[in-house]
């Protein structure tokens, strides 16, 4: 079996037992996070889909976050605490958004695409702070998690199989896509859009549908996001959380399937190791390196991008003859 098959394998199986190993440590807090990482992980797809498949790289994706979350708290704010309802909700706004959005993003390329998307997902950053009955720039607390009947989605354990269904259903969906006869035109979009038009493929088309697939993935990512943290704010839709996606999709190795769920692996579980650095060095090292993870995390990241140019898992990939 080839390498990268095999730490595919191992990631998913860790991810599968990993509450097992919380409760029986005595640690419910690696639920939380890793329930965390799982989310950026699905949103980190989304994104892979638009910038490693079909090479539009996108600083907007974070609207279609702060759109799923947003549908779910303002749902609840109005009453409605049907879980299904909310996914219903927010897809069908993930989708009536992204359409137009496309057609307008689609029509540039290259810098103009990238300065595009940042401007809508701005746009809608400050409508969200905007809206102060629903908590404007200090964001809204949801009173309780979407109502996922028949699954207890207030069970941390029960919501994290439920993100981990989630992210494997949509690992499926992007392998049978890339596979498939739309997915080999898409990515001969990115290769050589005109002689891809020469063939006869409508190319605009092609690519709308993979931008709104890859923003209704968001759209998931962002419903169980607010519910995860109980909470919806501007910043879920900040250029920032983009940035942060694209990261992900580049650590791991853009243009693969499991690249963005190492990505967002190492993304979090690195934030994570840093905020909290408590190993006795000296001058004070230890202080510092918390005072300053950011700064700390993003040379680790270009030390990683120069020296691994297709991403660590996409190193694998090259490494045992391109096969994803």
């Amino acid at each position: 079996m080839r390498l990268s098959n095999c730490v595919a394998l191992v990631l998913i199986a860790a991810f599968a037992v990993a509450p097992l190993v919380a409760h029986g440590i005595g640690q419910p807090f690696y639920i939380v996070l890793i329930s965390r990482i799982m989310i950026f992980a699905i949103a980190a797809i989304g994104v892979n889909l638009a910038l490693g498949y079909v090479g539009m790289v996108s600083l907007g994706h974070a609207l279609y976050i702060g759109i799923g979350a947003y549908a779910v708290a303002i749902s609840l704010h109005s009453g409605l605490a049907n879980g299904w309802a909310h996914l219903l909700i927010a897809l069908a706004a993930g989708g009536v958004i992204a359409v137009p959005i496309g057609l307008v993003c689609l029509r540039t390329s290259g810098f103009g695409f990238v300065m595009i998307t940042l401007a809508f997902s701005q746009m809608f950053f400050y409508l969200a702070v905007g809206l102060r009955q629903y908590g404007g720039d200090e964001g809204m607390p949801l009173p309780s998690r979407s109502a996922f009947f028949p699954l207890d989605a207030a069970n941390a354990t029960t919501f994290y199989y439920m993100a981990f269904f989630v992210l494997m259903l949509v690992l499926l969906l992007l392998h049978r896509l890339i596979h498939a006869r739309f997915g080999m035109v898409i990515r001969g979009c990115k290769l050589n859009e005109a002689r891809m038009r020469a063939l006869g493929f409508s190319t605009l088309r092609h690519k709308l549908v993979a931008y709104v697939i890859s923003a209704e993935i968001c759209v998931l990512a962002g419903v169980l996001l607010a519910n995860l943290t109980r909470f919806a704010t501007p910043s879920y839709l900040e250029w920032i959380m983009s940035g942060d996606l694209v990261v992900m999709t580049v650590l791991g190795g853009a243009g693969t399937l499991i690249g963005p769920l190492v990505g967002a692996t190492v993304w979090v579980v690195l934030e994570e190791l840093l905020a909290s650095f408590y190993i006795d060095l000296p001058w004070n090292l230890s202080e510092f390196i918390r005072s300053n993870w950011t700064a700390v995390l993003g040379i680790v990241i270009i030390v990683v991008t120069l020296t691994l140019k297709k991403g660590l898992y996409g190193f694998l990939v090259a490494r045992d003859g391109g096969v994803r």
